[in-house]
């Protein structure tokens, strides 16, 4: 039986009851309706095939496959801290298509609403505090091993009107079409979105894709002042040196299960309409399955076990791993959720994508929760990492119709 939006009571009003999950790429679109099998266990160890994780995931994969479903896909999202519940889901139907970004309106029935007022603004933690919290990392540097931590913030939102879902990942998908675009309803009846411009790993048959982001800059409105930051960008000892953190330690996680791997000596320039990124492709093969030919396409494992792998990059929480989530922990002040966790999809067969969970927010009525983050090593400056977030803030707050005017 085709579950209604009536009947299960997580999804949110303000999203399609017709298409209750999606994520596109590039590469394809899945677009899930209702719920045949819900997720909640924890992603912790999600790398070992044989973690309470994994085996939950197979066993729902064969409870749809014992339905007649040839090949199940789940959808959805992990939180930042493994050890907090998943949100992830097997849709009763799943339509996998070519992306087409320029027929996504017809799909969220996109209408020309009157313009959203913001009632309240309210940054989480304020701007001191995440300034001081800055200068405290820096400090770090100094006396201990931390060579790099990720300090993020909140801006909280009340408009004058419910939102609709669908109208803001329209319109996310319309401005930057190249994305990673997401809409996932969470637990707590609100619906996760993002456009987020950086893929932790995308997994078909044996070949694999990375491809990290880390260093950034705002876009400038003139294409000399544009070109200007962008060289400044890649030339940026301070990026470059973030940037490598992250490369190497995907790098390194990844050759133990890789016959192939490529890594570029050094990042190349990605954007979006809002931000320069650095970036490095990572390609590579995976090593072949016990008992089976080097020319096989089948993976001895599956995109959610190297996702899990790789999750949280230091792209997202910093250098080493323990000391920088200890960090965080300590001057960030606020439970980050599932942002900076990933978000995405795979199939019973072990392919998939996952995206990192950035350029974010969760909506749910008037309210709205957007997410930023900024990569502070021994270089950084506290005023000019808080103008990260707030341009990084900025692919967001367009999608709203509350660019920098808007939320003066």
């Amino acid at each position: 039986m085709q579950h209604t939006q009536s009947e299960n009571p997580i999804l949110n009003p303000v999203f399609s009851p017709n298409h209750d999950l999606f994520f596109s790429s590039v590469y394809r679109t899945v677009r899930g309706k209702g719920i045949s099998q819900i997720i909640t266990t924890p992603a912790i160890h999600g790398e070992d095939s044989q973690s309470e994780f994994q085996q939950v995931v197979q066993q729902k994969f064969a409870a749809e496959k014992a339905k007649g479903v040839d090949n199940p896909i789940l959808i959805g999202s992990i939180p930042f801290d493994v050890s907090e519940p998943s949100c992830l889901y097997i849709p009763e139907s799943v339509e996998v298509t070519e992306h087409k970004p320029d027929t996504f309106g017809e799909f969220s029935g996109m209408s020309a609403s009157k313009p959203l007022q913001v009632l309240a603004k309210r940054s989480e933690p304020e701007e001191s505090v995440f300034k001081h919290a800055v200068a405290q990392a820096v400090e770090k540097f100094q006396r201990t091993q931390l060579e790099k931590a990720v300090l993020s913030r909140v801006l909280n939102i009340e408009l004058s009107d419910d939102i609709s879902a669908g109208d803001i990942l329209a319109r996310l998908i319309k401005q930057n079409p190249t994305g990673f675009h997401f809409a996932i309803p969470q637990q707590d009846q609100s619906v996760l979105l993002g456009a987020s411009p950086e893929l932790l790993i995308r997994q078909e048959g044996r070949h694999i894709l990375s491809n990290p982001l880390a260093g950034s800059a705002k876009r400038q409105a003139s294409a000399d002042a544009d070109r200007q930051v962008s060289e400044a960008l890649l030339q940026s000892v301070k990026d470059r040196y973030e940037h490598r953190l992250v490369i190497d330690e995907i790098a390194q996680q990844l050759r133990p299960y890789c016959r192939e791997l490529d890594v570029p000596a050094g990042p190349s320039l990605i954007n979006t309409p809002t931000m320069w990124h650095l970036s490095t492709r990572i390609e590579g093969q995976l090593n072949t399955p016990e008992n089976q030919t080097a020319q096989s396409e089948t993976s001895a494992y599956n995109v959610l076990q190297l996702a899990c792998l790789l999750h949280p990059t230091p792209a997202v929480c910093g250098f080493p791993f323990n000391l920088s989530r200890d960090a965080i922990k300590e001057l960030e002040g606020y439970e980050r959720g599932m942002f900076t966790g990933m978000v995405g999809w795979c199939d019973s067969q072990g392919n998939g994508e996952w995206a990192v969970t950035i350029r974010c927010g969760k909506v749910r009525e008037k309210s709205v929760r957007l997410f930023a983050g900024a990569g502070i090593v021994d270089a950084s400056c506290p005023q000019a990492e808080w103008a990260e977030t707030e341009a990084k803030l900025g692919t967001m707050l367009n999608a709203f119709g509350l660019g920098e005017q808007g939320v003066a």
